[in-house]
């Protein structure tokens, strides 16, 4: 049975399960990560069967693993006593060089290790993009505001002036 989302265009098989929308309004994303996620059976038939809440969640690097903290995966309507804590940590696969380079840039005042989105690739597993970001002051979040607007009016404007 087909996982359900949307497939996105460009990149054949990958089948969005949930997208933290939140994340690029409150953080400048510099760089991204594809991560994979340890999980059980039950959890990812759960996210076959429905989407997950990633908004709330962030990542954290403790004793040289990256662990994903804060997810929601609802539980298996299946599972009975397999079902796990929906709300528990999970750890994410990445390799020693990335999570070495990534906790010598955590280590910086103000960044962050923020996930992005949650996904099955073209292999049917499951991997979350996770993305290194700065957090966005008020100005900041107002200034995109206002250029995503004036380039909607100009987007306007042409469509207004071609009829």
């Amino acid at each position: 049975m087909p996982a359900k989302g949307k497939e996105t265009p460009g990149k054949k098989g990958k089948k969005t399960i949930a997208r933290n929308r939140v994340a690029r309004h409150d953080y400048e994303i510099t760089e991204t990560f594809e991560a994979g996620v340890v999980l059980t059976g039950t959890e990812v038939k759960s996210l076959r069967e429905r989407a997950s809440q990633i908004n709330d969640s962030f990542c954290i690097i403790r004793k040289g693993e990256v662990w994903w903290v804060g997810a929601h995966i609802h539980p298996y309507s299946n599972g009975g006593v397999w079902n796990v804590d929906p709300d528990r940590r999970r750890k994410l696969l990445l390799h020693r060089r990335q999570i070495d380079n990534l906790d010598g840039r955590l280590r910086q005042k103000g960044l962050a290790l923020v996930p992005l989105e949650l996904y099955f690739d073209e292999h049917n597993r499951v991997k979350l993009a996770i993305g290194v970001g700065r957090g966005k002051k008020l100005y900041d979040k107002r200034h995109d505001m206002a250029k995503r607007q004036s380039d909607l009016d100009i987007r306007r404007a042409l469509k207004e002036r071609s009829r």
